[in-house]
């Protein structure tokens, strides 16, 4: 039977595998993982008793580099190309599903998707290599959507500035590589110093995100998860940021609280039905071992909640922190 992911036979290292498959113990049934990837989650599921997982990636390079080993696991794994906000439409009843934010170090060392700083490639960025580049989105915003982007998406702190630049730039001649972008940004901000993070990397996580419109699919995911998963099934998120975190932590507090309560300062609110308990009001983080064999692990934070039989809730966006630019997007 083949194991787990290990940093030996996977190009992306999984972060907060052993604490996960721990929180969600005893892995049984059909798990959904919706971050595929290289595998590390959906192949560590399996190896813990999983009966079978379905790998839905919105990437096809992810999901053509899939075929070999899945079919290693004898039917056991089903890949579908798509996206979180429509994995209910995947499949229903399920016992657990998984979502790894973010983008993955492949995707990363790929020079031709765009997504890094390091490495000079077609400003591109799509996770689904289909719809609206970063090229196109640099090249056509207004100065004011860009900023609006940087700052609420990448909490940029000098979005204006390097939004004014960015239009300045584009004026002369289109940004089409990341490293022009890069160069870019980098103008506008004072040198790193050793140890601190390249200046472009808020501007770069920014544009990204909106290109994907992953906070939207975040909200999306963990809703169509609410409506998949049977009564007793696990939701497991790992993030890797504070926006994401934020949004995850109030959707399940909002969830698996049922009102009542009230003091003299404040009435009591209507007692509602909980769609979720959580399994701890603390995000579970990297301990020292894991910190040491991957440092991608440093900013990752995971939550875990178990779903009750109550219908699914509403859900309001705004209250959940996720940044809405102008027009609700």
């Amino acid at each position: 039977m083949p194991n787990a992911a290990t940093p030996e036979n996977a190009p992306h290292i999984p972060v907060l595998i052993e604490p996960l498959v721990a929180a969600v113990a005893p892995v049984e049934g059909v798990w959904l993982d919706g971050t595929l990837g290289a595998g590390g989650y959906a192949r560590a599921l399996l190896a813990a008793g999983a009966a079978k997982v379905i790998g839905v990636d919105r990437d096809p390079a992810a999901l053509a580099m899939a075929e070999g080993w899945a079919a290693d696991y004898e039917g056991r794994v089903k890949l579908v190309q798509g996206v979180f906000s429509e994995l209910d439409d995947y499949a229903q009843g399920l016992d657990g599903v998984v979502l790894d934010l973010g983008v993955s170090s492949m995707q990363l060392d790929q020079a031709g998707r765009g997504f890094s700083f390091m490495r000079d490639g077609p400003l591109d960025m799509r996770m689904s290599q289909d719809g609206p580049t970063a090229a196109d989105l640099v090249n056509t915003a207004e100065e004011g959507e860009l900023a609006d982007i940087l700052y609420l998406y990448g909490e940029e702190r000098a979005s204006r500035r390097i939004a004014k630049a960015i239009v300045r730039a584009r004026t002369a001649a289109p940004l089409t590589t990341t490293l022009q972008l890069a160069e870019v940004v980098e103008k506008c901000l004072p040198r790193s110093k050793p140890g601190q993070a390249h200046p472009a990397t808020r501007s770069f996580q920014a544009i990204r995100i909106a290109v994907n419109d992953e906070y939207g699919e975040l909200i999306g995911g963990l809703e169509a998860a609410e409506r998949a998963l049977r009564p007793g099934g696990a939701l497991a998120v790992v993030t890797f940021h504070s926006i994401e975190d934020r949004m995850v932590k109030r959707f399940l507090q909002d969830r698996s609280d049922g009102g009542g309560g009230g003091s003299r300062h404040a009435p009591a609110e209507a007692e509602r039905p909980r769609q979720f308990t959580l399994t701890s009001r603390k995000a579970i983080t990297a301990d020292k071992t894991e910190l040491a064999a991957n440092p991608r692990s440093r900013s990752a934070k995971l939550r875990v909640a178990i779903r009750t039989d109550a219908a699914p809730g509403v859900t309001d966006r705004k209250a959940l922190g996720m940044p809405l630019l102008k027009g609700g997007k």
